[in-house]
């Protein structure tokens, strides 16, 4: 389910995180699924239980799940939180300028870098394809 890259430069949690939001992506979880325990997953994982916590903490910020004491943590409705949403839409905004410029130096013409980007709306966006195509953004340039 959640695969870590001990030899990657990122750090731990944040694959976590990106993890879970890939797995949401692709539908594996579904909003109200439960998701496994800190102590389950730094279990399975072999990490530290204060590394999941992180993970747990920032995915909850994020609005991705919420914890419900004695129940345990829930995957949410997407930006279920309109300041939130705007936050995550203004950093995907910013990843997307830095992937443009690393794109524009390594030699890595439009046309390519759209269908890589057309690639992902495929694996990940099943079912918002249209929201990709087109639909009207509520984020302002």
């Amino acid at each position: 389910m959640i695969r870590i890259d001990e030899r990657s430069p990122t750090p731990i949690y944040e694959q976590i995180v990106q993890n879970f939001k890939a797995l949401i992506a692709k539908g594996g979880l579904a909003e109200g699924d439960r998701i496994p325990s800190v102590r389950e997953l730094s279990a399975t994982l072999l990490v530290n239980h204060n590394t999941v916590a992180k993970s747990y903490q920032e995915l909850e910020r994020q609005g991705v799940i919420v914890s419900l004491r004695g129940k345990g943590a829930f995957v949410t409705k997407a930006a279920e939180e309109p300041g939130m949403e705007r936050e995550r839409l203004l950093r995907l905004r910013d990843e997307l300028r830095r992937i443009a410029v690393e794109a524009h130096h390594l030699g890595v013409d439009s046309d390519k870098l759209l269908a890589w980007l057309q690639e992902e709306i495929k694996e990940y966006g099943k079912g918002r394809e249209s929201d990709a195509e087109g639909a009207p953004s509520k984020q302002k340039d």
